[in-house]
């Protein structure tokens, strides 16, 4: 294998959704130059930043019925029971809810943290307030998908944070998805809450690093080993 091969094979892919910003931040660097070299090279440690952003990198996600992984890269935020937003349809009584925290250095390509049938997508509109508060689940604009699973219902919300403006699905009603597949990204720092179904434990605590399509957030069948595993 060749050194410039060995260098490709360690530089993740980046996702299609990207190379417009990349494309800008390249541009403006241009003009920097011209104007200031000093600016100009500022201008490359960002578009170097904004290729990092929208880098989708290949995932081995496990696979079995009753396995929840991550959807987003990023810091278990809370783990809690709460009350699901009445957009998602699972009730008014508390469940089991795993908020992930997504930084401007972490991956933002959102992965199913399930196999299932996607039941309903609703948007709903809303403020930009830190993805970190509790509140933003109620306030911020946000994006939230109900999967259908042979364990139950799972909830997944896309959160708009205090920097993001732009929540992009690529999936739709009716659509089956596998675990860790890939179903929409948030621009620019944000937040992913995914509801478990009644009496599911989480296996993750606050603080812990999440990597989407890897970290089993939830085991509905723990104890059994038969899982198998899948590149992508």
């Amino acid at each position: 294998m060749s050194i410039a091969h060995s260098i490709r094979a360690q530089i993740p892919p980046i996702h299609p959704e990207g190379y417009p910003f990349i494309g800008v931040f390249a541009l403006a660097s241009l003009v920097l130059f011209w104007v200031w070299s000093p600016l100009g090279w500022i201008g490359v440690l960002l578009t170097v930043w904004c290729a990092l952003f929208f880098r989708d990198p290949v995932r081995v996600t496990p696979i079995r019925d009753g396995i929840v992984v991550a959807p987003a890269d990023g810091r278990v935020s809370m783990v809690a029971q709460v009350v699901p937003p009445a957009e998602l349809g699972l009730g008014d009584r508390p469940l089991p809810r795993i908020s992930i925290f997504m930084s401007v250095f972490n991956c933002h390509v959102n992965r199913s943290p399930v196999a299932g049938r996607i039941e309903r997508i609703t948007y709903r509109p809303g403020k930009f307030i830190n993805a970190e508060l509790d509140k933003a689940s109620e306030d911020n604009e946000r994006n939230s998908l109900v999967i259908s699973t042979p364990a139950g219902h799972i909830g997944v919300i896309q959160i708009a944070g205090l920097v993001a403006r732009r929540i992009v699905s690529f999936v739709q009603e009716g659509q089956t998805l596998g675990a860790g597949e890939r179903f929409g990204l948030i621009r620019f720092g944000s937040r992913l809450d995914v509801f478990l179904p009644d009496g599911a434990k989480a296996l993750v605590s606050e603080g812990q690093t999440a990597i989407a399509g890897e970290t089993v957030l939830a085991d509905f069948r723990l104890g059994d080993g038969g899982r198998t595993y899948r590149v992508d």
